[in-house]
């Protein structure tokens, strides 16, 4: 193992303490547990210019702190850091210029033990600060640390997805780390559930953190509609493949046939020709039929769901479905880094899978709510200037920590998008789904 990375694996399963510091130090402390198996080879790979190399994440995380909480409140940084701005700033055009994305990779220096010299003097500082910080100044940047946090959060979850994408790419596949596998499962046949239509609230409320693009809360009108009572499994998109799937235009959205043909996709990211194996961060392993469908694109996502007489659910539909349920699922913590099937058949009544395991696509395009305001100033660009040309997704993921997630929390990528763990559940109309059955009895 590389002598720049920790060489003790550190426990993060700890839930988060109510000190801020304590919150500070297990965040940081989860993302370089994340890197504890790598070597100093493995952190500069950049496979394609939507990922990033590992050591750019380390770096770019003790940026945010020390440019948004730390040099503004006069603690200023080492002189030999001066130029990391370029480098590690990753689109907040209020901060100044940067290093293009797909050039990351080309950053041979600074070093990985560099990188962790400057994440080490970062973290050194913010203690110091938050020790010595009173009060009022606490209650001033709670919110700013606390987007820190979560900003960190989010890039854990990259690393992995950004690692998953290189090591595929090398005819070697690369074992990130020995998976548990979990046993197969037996997840029953798709069940729906019924939700009535009407007036309803959705969005953020209460004190506690949540990105801005998750308010205001605000009412909209949902139609009567059924949801899944689970994840569409590997087994029930295999059918699809099968009965022509990626050959059959009739299925997909104009854009999405377009790239389907243009990127000959044929099978989910990561499956392997023969469409018997795939590759997972614990290496190569055979299709386990019950398992959750993984690395799905919306164009994919969205005409499987046509190919089942089905479609999409809209991201208010899935924030209704998943209300105030408990947030618990198969999430980075478990150590899995994959999708986990169903132990067994699913008794009626609600969904469940909905945290955890895969982000869900959802029909709904990534756009502001009623009366959303981003915040003024560089922070301001954290979501808001991203309102065009995403889909939202929900839920979380295996690869995603179980502290970041909550139901309204909005995910958003392009949807030509399949390197993220994201996967399908199904919705309906109701009226269409009883025309439906009538029709079929």
């Amino acid at each position: 193992m590389s002598t720049a990375v920790p060489a003790a694996r550190i426990d993060v399963s700890e839930p988060f303490s109510h000190s801020l510091l304590a919150q500070y130090e297990h965040v940081r402390r989860a993302t370089e547990a994340l890197c504890t198996t790598l070597e100093t080879e493995d952190y500069v790979v950049q496979s394609m210019p939507d990922a990033s190399p590992v050591k750019w994440h380390l770096a770019h995380t003790s940026w945010f702190f020390e440019t948004f909480i730390l040099a503004p409140e006069g603690a200023a940084g080492p002189p030999d850091s001066a130029g990391y701005s370029y480098l590690f700033n990753s689109y907040y055009n209020a901060v100044g210029d940067r290093i293009p994305r797909a050039r990351r990779g080309l950053l041979s220096r600074p070093t990985v033990a560099e990188v962790y010299t400057y994440r080490a003097a970062v973290d050194d500082r913010m203690r110091t600060f938050l020790a010595d910080c009173n009060d009022r100044a606490l209650d001033r940047l709670s919110t700013t640390i606390a987007l820190g946090l979560n900003h960190e959060q989010q890039h854990q979850e990259l690393i992995l997805t950004d690692l998953k994408h290189a090591f595929a790419a090398n005819p070697l596949f690369p074992i990130f780390r020995d998976q548990p596998r979990a046993p197969a499962g037996s997840p029953g046949p798709l069940r729906w559930a019924e939700h009535p239509g009407g007036v309803r609230s959705i969005g953020h409320r209460g004190t506690a953190f949540a990105f801005d693009n998750e308010g205001p809360r605000h009412e909209v009108f949902v139609q009567p509609h059924l949801l899944a009572d689970r994840l569409v499994t590997n087994g029930e998109y295999l059918a699809f493949i099968a009965d022509g799937g990626y050959e059959r235009p009739e299925f997909w959205l104009s854009d999405g046939w377009n790239t389907c043909q243009t990127q000959r996709w044929r099978a989910p990211l990561y499956w392997q020709e023969t469409g018997t194996s795939l590759f997972s961060l614990g290496g190569l392993r055979d299709i386990e039929e019950s398992e959750p469908v993984c690395h799905i694109s919306f164009y994919e996502a969205d005409a499987y769901a046509r190919w089942a007489g089905a479609r999409l659910p809209t991201e208010a539909e899935w924030e209704l479905a998943a209300g105030s349920s408990e947030v618990t699922g198969n999430f980075v913590e478990s150590g899995h880094f994959h999708p986990i099937a169903l132990s067994s058949p699913l008794p009626a009544g609600g969904p469940v899978q909905l945290f955890g395991d895969v982000w869900e696509w959802t029909q709904s395009a990534y756009s502001p709510y009623p009366g959303y305001r981003p915040a003024v100033g560089a922070l301001g660009e954290y979501n808001g200037k991203f309102m065009c040309n995403q889909i939202v997704l929900r839920g979380g993921s295996c690869a995603t920590p179980r502290s970041h997630i909550r139901s309204t929390y909005r995910n958003f990528f392009p949807p030509d998008a399949r390197w993220q763990f994201s996967g399908i559940r199904l919705a309906q109309d109701v009226e269409i789904n009883r025309q439906g059955t009538e029709k079929g009895d």
